[in-house]
């Protein structure tokens, strides 16, 4: 059993600080801006709560973050009251908010300053893969900090591969959303054109599905897109919040984004018909309203 300092219950973290705790049997503490949610976690798992990131992380032999941008993570680890100011020599920082690996090598820095380890880890899998315990986790940092955290990680997540230095987990989380992005949009334009050609979906579906055209969006979201139901987890604000992080890299390395670039333009409509809290699938929305 190892001390978990555990930093962020949002959607993704409070289930994940549970898994730690429950099927881990860690001791966990937990830190959340809003108390009340911490309150709540300690109510429904045990463990404790602390009144600043620098308390959670005190004595702690991991310390995790799953927080919302650069700026959220910058403020928990290096601000005034931070992890950092208390993260341990030999302690393991592990954190699993979609962010820029520029932040990620800024904080492996940083922790390696102190004698600890840093891992970028950020995750893919949705809610329900946080519910689940069933999330994929790409990782960059140390490959000894990295065999010293999977254990823990292994508590909620199906599949935890090492990618390589710090800042290679979230640049793999880039290449996620960008596949992830195009593959919504054509599912949505396909499901759209089958409804307007008068087919019957469902068999339609039943078919493909069988074929090169599958996928896990296919498979698990193609009902609710038809029945214009958009509640199923990774909302469209933080869709657009990831896609800025890969136009940022792309301006670095020199790559090229257009299809990517368009579905972001597309999310932009989705925001202005209400949507910011839709889920990415919403991409059909507006394609049925013309």
């Amino acid at each position: 059993m190892s001390k978990v300092a555990w930093i962020g219950l949002g959607v993704m973290g409070y289930p994940l600080a549970g898994h730690l705790k429950t099927r881990g049997h860690h001791d966990v503490v937990v830190f959340n801006r809003t108390r009340a949610k911490a309150e709540r976690w300690v109510a429904e798992f045990g463990g404790s709560l602390a009144g600043t990131p620098e308390e959670a992380a005190t004595g702690a032999d991991f310390v995790f973050t799953c927080v919302g941008n650069d700026d959220d993570l910058r403020e928990v680890t290096l601000g005034p009251g931070g992890a950092f100011q208390a993260l341990g020599t030999r302690a393991v920082f592990v954190d699993h908010t979609t962010a820029s690996a520029t932040i990620a090598r800024e904080l492996h820095a940083a922790a390696r300053v102190r004698g600890a380890g840093a891992l970028d880890a950020p995750v893919s899998g949705g809610q329900s893969g946080a519910e689940g315990g069933t999330l994929s986790v790409m990782v960059g940092g140390d490959e000894s900090d990295f065999a010293t955290a999977r254990p823990l990680i292994d508590t909620y997540a199906r599949a935890v591969n090492f990618i390589g230095p710090s800042g290679a987990g979230q640049l793999t989380k880039m290449v996620n959303q960008i596949c992830i992005g195009g593959l919504i949009e054509g599912l949505a334009e396909a499901l759209h054109f089958a409804r307007r050609a008068g087919l019957d979906i469902e068999k339609v579906i039943d078919t493909i599905s069988k074929g090169a055209a599958q996928s896990w969006q296919m498979d698990n979201r193609w009902r609710t897109m038809i029945d214009g139901k958009f509640d199923f987890g990774f909302a469209v604000d933080w869709v657009r919040k990831d896609f800025a992080i890969c136009f940022d890299e792309a301006r670095r390395n020199g790559a090229s984004l257009p299809v990517t670039a368009l579905v972001d333009q597309f999310y932009a409509e989705i925001q202005e018909i209400g949507g910011h809290r839709w889920d990415t699938s919403s991409l059909i929305a507006r394609l049925e309203r013309k």
